[in-house]
């Protein structure tokens, strides 16, 4: 959920490299345990939603505040338009990422939208004509067999049973077909943000934020509000934990960063999802899952590795 905000390339001390890593790995860690945050408050996607967007404005009020920031969100011109647009969606990324968490599991929704980069960059290439180097090229196609088989196909395309087991399966590929949807949702985001350039990172956060809390409203009005019980924590801390906090030791992270270094540590967060489903869920990736994993993380990691571009700040479930 962070804008693409081109930034310069300096020589970076080595404490500021050291501060920034321990900053981002923190914020990753954090966005690692949202799948335990959805589990637990037994919620619908449009209501964690609303709940993510509600705090998290919150949360990114106070801490806008906090660091003098709160004028940045007056945008001039036409800006606003672009970012509603993408708060609208983001929002929808986010309701797509938590129905798919409720078809497939944390981990599954979590690694399949990570296949975000790559559709920024073929979006990038048809809508903008940005120029694609063919290494990066062949990272898409290897990505892409990656994501085949991170799915589970080979697993679940195998499935032979009664109606029940059918239906299962069925629910399965819903959630896989929400993750890549979402996906290409917040790599519009990323493109959006690439026309929003000007502003800090937190002021577009601020906005999807905003943009979710005003059209997500009308849900928890007409079909009832959480009971008022630990569900409003669980509730809330996905947006003043998963959102505000999280977002905040990502931004500190990336401005002390080089894209290379933020192409692996990105990779950071679905695997402590995955750790936490195995651990407290007993949810366990398959052999062939974990191989497309792999095979997606260098294909993405060989992509973006480019020492002469510029750094790019990522959209973020």
């Amino acid at each position: 959920m962070y804008s693409n905000a081109p930034v310069s390339r300096p020589r970076r001390p080595i404490s500021s490299v050291a501060n920034g890593t321990l900053s981002f790995v923190l914020g990753s860690i954090v966005l690692g345990t949202i799948g335990v945050f959805v589990y637990e408050a037994q919620a619908d996607p449009l209501t964690i939603t609303w709940f993510r967007c509600a705090f998290g404005l919150l949360g990114l009020t106070v801490w806008m505040v906090w660091h003098g920031q709160l004028g940045h969100v007056r945008l001039r011109g036409m800006s606003w338009v672009g970012a509603i647009a993408s708060g609208v969606l983001m929002v929808l990324g986010w309701v797509l990422f938590f129905a798919a968490i409720e078809h497939t599991s944390a981990s599954v929704a979590t690694v399949l939208f990570h296949i975000q980069p790559l559709w920024v960059l073929l979006l990038g290439a048809w809508l903008l004509k940005a120029h694609v180097a063919r290494r990066r090229v062949i990272s898409v196609f290897v990505a892409m067999s990656g994501l085949v088989l991170a799915t589970g196909i080979l697993d679940h395309v195998l499935w032979v049973g009664d109606q029940a087991s059918g239906a299962l399966q069925k629910n399965y590929w819903m959630g896989v077909s929400f993750c890549i949807m979402g996906a290409l949702c917040t790599a519009g985001v990323t493109l959006l943000a690439k026309r929003l350039h000007a502003a800090p990172a937190g002021v577009l956060a601020w906005w999807q934020c905003a943009v979710g809390t005003v059209v997500l409203l009308v849900w928890p009005m007409l079909h009832g509000w959480p009971a008022w019980d630990a569900t409003w924590a669980w509730l809330s801390g996905l947006g003043l934990i998963h959102t505000a906090l999280a977002y905040s030791l990502l931004y500190a992270g990336v401005a002390r960063l080089d894209t290379d270094r933020i192409v692996v540590l990105q990779f950071i967060y679905p695997a402590i999802t995955i750790l936490i489903d195995w651990l407290l869920y007993g949810y366990r990736l398959s052999t062939v899952q974990l191989s497309g994993i792999a095979l997606m993380s260098v294909a993405i990691w060989f992509a973006e590795k480019d020492r002469s571009s510029t750094c790019t700040i990522r959209s973020r479930t």
